[in-house]
């Protein structure tokens, strides 16, 4: 049997249970932010295959699953369930669009703009350690148990905005940043397997990438000191490092960043902001 059942745009919670399985049970459950830049967390039958808009999504032998979407994702998504018995649906999912905080920003030295040639080989291998460390998919289930954020702190920038510096668009911000002072504790947002921990990168200083499974991974970034090793398991709430100024930064703070596989998710919609945090401005309309 196929059916096509359309899903749309929803900005508060999200919780979906779409009937019409062949043993008359729910065909799929997702809960989340049905928004550019949300993450949810889906649920099918035991044995239930899924694929979005083509690509195969992994599922656990309980039927849970998690799906992400970027920070320019268009509108009109698929998803398509394959039960046990070999029943098809396809649910339209309708993401809801977002507009981003862009700053112009002009006169600027050349070199303060665009990466000096002699440094291009070491972003290079620096941008490649992290594609690598964050295209682990593990089996572990830490994405389903929620996130908190990585450090007590003022929220100084959030995901989405973008500069446009001397007339050239710079990359958007994907993540969340928290400042406060250096030396901060910053904690593991979520559990998992921390898979990359470098001292000294080009522009994002002191890094973690930490694996919480299924693709999810978080990075933190511009750390003055890191505590925990790779491959070493880590909890939700542990310390894991301090806040600093390493990299390219302008001040003490931590950035965090949350992937699905190499998509870039919002780590603001996944937390309770304190009121007046500054991403309401990114909410979708």
């Amino acid at each position: 049997m196929r059916r096509t059942v359309p899903i749309r745009p929803l900005i508060l919670l999200l919780m979906l249970l779409v009937a019409g399985s062949a043993q008359g049970g729910a065909a799929l459950e997702l809960a989340g932010r049905l928004t550019q830049g949300g993450l949810l967390i889906g649920r099918v039958a035991p044995g239930a295959r899924v694929r979005l808009d083509g690509d195969t999504v992994r599922v656990a032998p309980d039927g849970r699953f998690v799906i992400g979407f970027g920070r320019d994702a268009p509108p009109a998504h698929m998803i398509e369930v394959t039960q046990p018995d070999g029943g098809i649906e396809r649910h339209r999912l309708e993401v809801a669009l977002r507009q981003y905080r862009i700053e112009r920003v002009d006169g600027l030295p050349e070199k303060t703009v665009t990466l000096p040639p002699e440094y291009r080989a070491r972003r290079a291998r620096e941008t490649s350690m992290v594609r690598k460390a964050r295209a682990i998919i593990s089996d572990r289930l830490d994405w389903e148990q929620g996130f908190i954020l990585p450090a007590r702190g003022r929220i100084s920038g959030v995901y989405g905005s973008q500069r446009i510096l001397n007339g050239k668009p710079r990359w958007p911000h994907y993540g969340l940043d928290v400042a406060a002072p250096t030396g901060t504790p910053v904690v593991a947002p979520a559990g998992g397997i921390v898979r990359l921990a470098e001292p000294d990168f080009l522009l994002e200083g002191g890094i973690l990438v930490i694996d919480h499974g299924f693709g999810v991974s978080s990075t933190l970034m511009h750390l003055s000191r890191i505590d925990v090793a790779v491959g070493e398991e880590v909890k939700k709430g542990q310390q894991v490092g301090a806040i600093g100024a390493t990299g390219r930064a302008t001040g003490p703070h931590v950035d965090w960043r949350i992937n699905w596989r190499a998509v870039r998710l919002d780590p603001g919609l996944v937390v309770d902001l304190p009121a007046g945090a500054g991403t309401r401005q990114t909410e979708a309309r």
